[in-house]
C-alpha cells in the first residue's frame, strides 16, 4: 500500500509530505495506482519549482517507493501563496485516487 503523509503547520500550509511503499494493484510496470500517485506528486513538485523558480528538497530512494519533500522556508508571500495552490491541487488530486482505489493507497495529515 502507498501511504501518504501531508505535514502542516499552525497556518494548515503544507510544510512537507512523504509518500512510501507500492501499490501493488497491479503488475510491476502496470500498476496504474502507482503511476497516478506517482505522476501526481512528481508533477506536483516539477510544478512547483518551474513555476515558482525556486529549488525544493526532494528525497528519493533508488527502486522507488519512498518520496520525501520539504517546501523552503522563508519564502516571498506571493511565491508561498503559488507553492500552497500548488500542492493543494496534489492533495486534491491524491484523495481522488484514494477515494476510488482505497485498498491500494492512504492519505493522511499531520500537523508539525
Amino acid at each position: 500500500m502507498i501511504k501518504v503523509t501531508i505535514y502542516r503547520d499552525e497556518q494548515h500550509h503544507i510544510r512537507s509530505f512523504s509518500m512510501s511503499g507500492h501499490a501493488d494493484s497491479g503488475p510491476y510496470g502496470q500498476d496504474l495506482v502507482c503511476a497516478g500517485a506517482s505522476a501526481v506528486s512528481f508533477g506536483a513538485i516539477n510544478a512547483v519549482e518551474v513555476l515558482c523558480s525556486i529549488t525544493t528538497d526532494v528525497e528519493t530512494q533508488q527502486d522507488g517507493g519512498y518520496l520525501v519533500f520539504r517546501a523552503p522556508d522563508h519564502l516571498e508571500d506571493h511565491i508561498h501563496e503559488k507553492v500552497q495552490l500548488l500542492l493543494e491541487g496534489m492533495v486534491v488530486s491524491l484523495k481522488t485516487i484514494e477515494n476510488d482505489y482505497g485498498r491500494f493507497i492512504s492519505l493522511q495529515e499531520k500537523q508539525v
